[in-house]
């Protein structure tokens, strides 16, 4: 168990599960912020600050999802013990989440993000990033409870039974290519696992699923998508929305994590705080993806 340590910085509190060291410095920040006359909804989305303190208790809350549509799935997780103290929850989404969101404990509605404000009634509103602060969130809050996303319907396609099968997702993108593994590296887990192997990869690297190999099953729609996760034993990815959705469903789901890895991962070790069916693989050295693809066979092996 971490102990709070004085003077950390945020990054490594997050990191060390350090949540009330964590929100003690976003408290300091918030008000320096607010001191600064910083006016609410300018400038680009995702680097606005929404939230300026306001108590959310009783009100009607406009939650806003402004960052990626992995941030939205892992704080959305955080609708229902706002909408324990709030009076409405309406979340206003990326519009590739909109029906999966529906169900979720908590939420009251939700609409489609579009430009402009949206129109609906609301007394304070808040990036869905800043729950976690708003509501001085605890590892014990966020931990355990998954499924937090109800099981959609099952895909039109049906995986294979047999053998060992398993998703894969190896690209992030190009915003940052530290998170992408080298296709052919995976194709290790082909000859060397014995695993049945399903690509869930996404836009234009999806055309290197032959080179694994690994059958193309990728589905646009992340209902469908969600769907097709839970229909396979084991998903294997890089830090993306997919790693997100998986620990979201409680489904099995092993992710790779370039060296310096982001703030929500610790920096070592197997377990996330955020997700009890994550096992998590680092880097030991920047850039090193064969060691890491290693472990991962090796675990694997384990599951025999």
């Amino acid at each position: 168990m971490f102990e709070p340590v004085r003077d950390r910085d945020w990054t490594s509190a997050l990191r060390a599960g350090d949540f009330e060291s964590a929100w003690a410095i976003s408290d300091r920040s918030l008000r320096e912020y607010c001191a600064s006359g910083a006016v609410k909804h300018t400038g680009e989305r995702h680097h606005q600050r929404i939230w300026r303190g306001e108590s959310l208790a009783g009100k009607r809350v406009l939650v806003r999802c402004y960052h990626g549509l992995g941030d939205t799935l892992q704080f959305i997780r955080l609708a229902k013990p706002l909408r324990a103290i709030a009076r409405e929850v309406t979340v206003w989404a990326q519009h590739e989440l909109v029906s999966l969101l529906r169900n979720v404990e908590g939420v009251d509605s939700v609409l489609p993000l579009h430009d402009g404000t949206p129109d609906v009634p609301y007394e304070v509103d808040i990036e869905i990033m800043e729950l976690a602060h708003a509501l001085r969130a605890t590892p014990q809050l966020i931990s355990g409870r998954v499924p937090y996303i109800p099981c959609p319907a099952r895909p039109t396609y049906r995986v294979p039974s047999s053998p060992l099968s398993i998703g894969l997702v190896w690209e992030a993108g190009n915003w940052d290519r530290r998170r992408c593994v080298p296709p052919d590296l995976l194709a290790r887990l082909a000859s060397e696992s014995g695993a049945r192997l399903f690509s869930l990869q996404q836009g234009p690297a999806r055309r290197a699923a032959s080179v694994i190999p690994a059958q193309d099953i990728a589905a646009p729609e992340i209902e469908n998508l969600a769907g097709l996760i839970l229909e396979l034993d084991l998903i294997i990815t890089v830090d993306t929305m997919v790693a997100h959705l998986a620990g979201a469903l409680g489904a099995p789901i092993w992710t790779m994590l370039h060296a310096d890895c982001d703030w929500r991962w610790p920096d070592r070790g197997r377990e996330s705080v955020w997700y009890p069916t994550m096992k998590l693989f680092h880097q030991r050295t920047a850039g090193d993806w064969s060691t890491v693809v290693t472990e991962v066979i090796e675990e694997l092996k384990l599951l025999d």
